[in-house]
């Protein structure tokens, strides 16, 4: 396993952590509200963007943990709404299986040491993705997308949301 490459302009360095943070169950780790700062770039067409929000991963009453990502994607000159919802299945070993919110399997996901890479093939192009956990309260997610189609790099950093900071202040 290598090293990330330090994060594009904007997004914030987390890579400086001497070690991953082993987490030893993924699901219990990840319940709660995220702040997310992902960096997007197509390296084809050297456009570029960025996307700035919050993602939510919620007990669905079903066994299941709910990730919603909601926030502004500006690419390439453009802003607007964005956003994506996949489920997580817990499973008794502290890992967890990715799916799409069509129930389609995306990737697995073991963070018992701290860090996972993933490989998720998507028609001809192929999704190569590595999972940080750097603390309790902060996550890394890279993507490389390559294929006929595309030509990707994703960088997002995840921090999480404290109750406090949530709270409304009182008049």
């Amino acid at each position: 396993m290598h090293s990330p490459a330090p994060p594009p302009p904007g997004l914030p360095d987390l890579s400086g952590k001497p070690d991953a943070y082993p987490v030893s169950d993924v699901a219990a780790y990840l319940a709660g509200e995220w702040t997310v700062e992902r960096a997007l770039s197509d390296l084809a067409s050297e456009a570029g963007g960025s996307f700035r929000g919050t993602a939510v991963f919620e007990a669905s009453g079903d066994g299941r943990l709910l990730h919603t990502e909601n926030g502004e994607l500006c690419w390439d000159g453009t802003t607007g709404r964005a956003g994506r919802t996949l489920v997580l299945l817990p499973r008794a070993d502290g890992t967890c299986d990715v799916t799409f919110a069509d129930g389609r399997f995306f990737h697995d996901l073991d963070l018992r040491t701290g860090s996972w890479t993933v490989s998720h093939p998507c028609a001809a192009d192929r999704y190569e993705g590595m999972f940080t956990a750097v603390s309790h309260d902060a996550w890394t997610v890279h993507w490389r997308t390559t294929g006929p189609s595309k030509d990707h790099l994703q960088r997002s950093v995840y921090r999480r949301v404290s109750p406090a900071s949530r709270a409304t202040p009182t008049v």
